[in-house]
């Protein structure tokens, strides 16, 4: 039996609308388009990578804030 993860097929359904020409998109097609990338974010945030994606960017920040002073 196949099993498919939903992280993984949001994924593929994201880089698919992102692919499209920018301006043949509605109001509702772009808020769709953030909707489902905002579910993708909360299905990675909790894993092994969406934790080391979150140190990097918080490294980042403070890098950018320590530089700012």
């Amino acid at each position: 039996m196949l099993t498919i993860n939903v992280t993984v097929l949001l994924a593929v359904v994201v880089v698919w609308r992102l692919r499209r020409r920018t301006e043949s998109r509605s109001r509702t097609d772009e808020k769709l388009t953030v909707v489902i990338v905002l579910a993708l974010g909360i299905l990675i945030a909790p894993t092994p990578a969406g934790q080391g994606v979150l140190n990097v960017l918080g490294q980042l920040a403070s890098g950018v804030t320590q530089a700012g002073r």
